[in-house]
């Protein structure tokens, strides 16, 4: 199995996510992060879809969201021309004597903290996906309260731009 990111670009619609996200669960595809937002132009939003399925799968996949009427344009992102990032905010407990350490793993990560209380503490940091895990992982002995993860999102290198790169 390989993991894929693709870009669909798809007028902003009511129901559109729904009828994508539809495609996938109908034929049995799981979708392994999806992140949708509105692009320059507000009347077409841009989603991100990664799937982890054989190559034979994933040409369907595409060939099925191609057929759906509001898509307008489908890019696989190839990893050496592409850049990805996914949010993540982390609540972890933070007792006063264990802020110093906290601060050192969020500074080796270039993670930022947005939220402080007498016991806890919230930290922002963007990443590809291994970034965040690793991350998350060095934070645990100090309690992970709460984690919400963006999905990734990505966009080619250089002067590529989806919109001109209809298939």
């Amino acid at each position: 199995m390989a993991r894929h990111t693709l870009s669909v670009l798809v007028n902003n619609h009511m129901g559109v996510l729904s009828r994508v996200s539809g495609l996938f669960s109908r034929r049995g595809f799981n979708i392994e992060s999806l992140s949708v937002g509105v692009t320059e132009d507000k009347t077409i939003y841009r989603m991100t879809i990664i799937v982890d399925c054989e190559e034979e799968i994933f040409l369907q996949i595409k060939n099925q969201l191609q057929k759906l009427m509001d898509v307008i344009a489908i890019y696989e992102f190839e990893e050496s021309i592409s850049v990805k990032r996914e949010l993540a905010l982390v609540k972890i407990e933070a007792e006063h004597d264990k802020r110093t350490q906290i601060l050192e793993i969020a500074n080796i990560f270039r993670a930022h903290v947005i939220d402080v209380t007498n016991n806890s503490m919230i930290l922002e940091a963007t990443g590809d996906q291994s970034k965040i895990t690793a991350m998350i992982s060095m934070l645990q002995e100090f309690g992970v309260k709460e984690v919400i993860r963006t999905g990734v999102t990505a966009i080619s290198r250089g002067d590529t731009e989806l919109k001109k790169m209809k298939e």
